[in-house]
Formats: structure tokens, C-alpha cells, sequence
């Protein structure tokens, strides 16, 4: 079991750590976080760093599977970020975080070239034949859920390629290497007007939980809980939020 039950939005053990801004974060923090969070992260880095001239935020994006492996391996990273509850078991499993709790969630959504020119509708079309399809490598939680949602649909697709994350399968549809692929909404969403996003109805598709943990052994460690405070209940709220992100019940 996950410390500090990943179930609610907030656990009680995380409440007893200070409040955001108090005392004021310093030192170079690194931060591994699901590439998904790309944006969203971006902009609480901008901010953060604004308000706390002595601190310094340097992040590690890629895939959950990944990074995971990375920290099991004795990568140095404070503060850890994933885009399912499954990798961060594993860390919790092995000892190596504190405090993990779901701060965000997320669905997935068919990403097209502008224009969808395959006219491709739903999950069905990814099985088509003159659609080249791409998606995420199976350490990858989209990955996953791909795999999920296919084949709950009876669904069998053979994707072109499987990608180390989900900002290379949008790349792929950007580029024109492949027709379609299927990530977040939030990355539909911050692909802007170089892609455009096919909705997958409720009943096919799944809620994506983010988990976010403070590495032990932290080399930052006052830095690490104040972000860790800024995401789950402080200012990096309003810019998951903005991003497209949902709570996490």
C-alpha cells in the first residue's frame, strides 16, 4: 500500500508540512515529472522561481516508466511526479518516496493533422489499414490506457511505432509521420492549432490519476515540500487547471 492513501485529493499526513511560501524555497531542486505535465509545470517553474529568487528548478520530463526506473537506479531527484498510481507503487513498494498522493487527473482524446484528412472518428479507425497509427511504449501510462481502451472496445490495432512518451507520439502527428495517435487532452490542448483533437466517448474511455511524491533522501529537501504544497494545494492548482487538467476524484 501507497503511504498517505492515494484516494482522496489530500491526505492528512501531507497537511503537516508548511503552508506554501513559508519559508521562502531555495537551492537547485530537480524535479522528475510524466511528460504529460510539460506545460503545466512550465508555468509553475515561471512562477515559483519569480517569488523565490534563490531557487532553482530544474525538470526531467519523460516517460512514468521511465523516470521510475531512473530513481530505482539511484537517479538524484527530489520530488517525483507520474502519471498513474501504478509506477509510483513501485517506489513506494522499494522504500524510496514519502507522502504520495493523487493531485490531478486526465483523459485521452485521438490526436489528428489539421484537417483529419483520414477522417478518422473514433477508436475504431486506428485499425484501419490506410491509417498510420502510432502510440506510447508499454511502460507508458497512455500507452496503457491505449492498450486499455482498445482492446475494451474489441478493437485491434498495429500501430506504426511506440513512442518513449507522449510529446514524441503528438510530434509524430505534427510532422505528418503518422495520421493519428492517442494521448492526453492536455496535450491536445497545448499542440494548439498544429493538430487537432477526436473526442472518445466516456463509456470507452479512462481517467488518467497523477501522483506526486517527495524522493527520500532529498538533497533539497525544505524546496522539494514546498513544491510538492504548490501542487497539491497551492498556486500550481490554477496552472494544472489552466493546462487542462482535472481534480483528482
Amino acid at each position: 500500500m501507497l503511504t498517505c492513501t492515494l484516494l482522496v485529493a489530500l491526505p492528512a499526513c501531507a497537511n503537516k508540512t508548511k503552508t506554501p511560501g513559508a519559508p521562502a524555497a531555495s537551492g537547485r531542486l530537480t524535479v522528475f515529472a510524466a511528460a504529460s505535465l510539460t506545460e503545466a509545470f512550465g508555468d509553475v517553474k515561471t512562477t515559483l522561481e519569480a517569488a523565490n529568487k534563490d531557487l532553482s528548478i530544474a525538470y526531467s520530463f519523460g516517460g512514468s516508466g521511465a523516470l521510475v526506473t531512473q530513481i530505482q537506479q539511484g537517479a538524484p531527484a527530489d520530488v517525483i511526479a507520474t502519471a498513474d498510481e501504478p509506477s509510483m507503487q513501485k517506489l513506494a513498494a522499494a522504500g524510496l518516496i514519502e507522502n504520495p498522493v493523487v493531485f490531478a487527473g486526465n483523459e485521452l482524446e485521438i490526436l489528428v493533422g489539421v484537417g483529419n484528412r483520414k477522417s478518422i472518428n473514433g477508436l475504431e479507425d486506428l485499425a484501419r489499414p490506410d491509417v498510420l497509427f502510432v502510440t506510447e511504449d508499454d511502460s507508458v501510462p497512455a500507452g496503457k490506457y491505449t492498450a486499455q481502451m482498445l482492446s475494451g472496445a474489441g478493437i485491434t490495432a498495429h500501430p506504426k511505432s511506440k513512442e518513449l512518451d507522449v510529446k514524441a507520439a503528438v510530434a509524430k502527428v505534427i510532422t505528418g509521420e503518422a495520421d493519428a495517435t492517442v494521448v492526453y487532452v492536455t496535450d491536445v490542448l497545448a499542440a494548439g492549432g498544429k493538430a487537432q483533437g477526436v473526442v472518445i466517448p466516456a463509456s470507452q474511455n479512462v481517467k488518467a490519476r497523477y501522483v506526486i511524491a517527495r524522493v527520500k533522501g532529498a538533497t533539497h529537501r525544505s524546496a522539494a515540500t514546498a513544491f510538492y504544497n504548490w501542487i497539491v494545494k497551492g498556486a500550481g492548482r490554477a496552472a494544472l487547471t489552466k493546462r487542462g487538467f482535472v481534480g483528482p476524484s
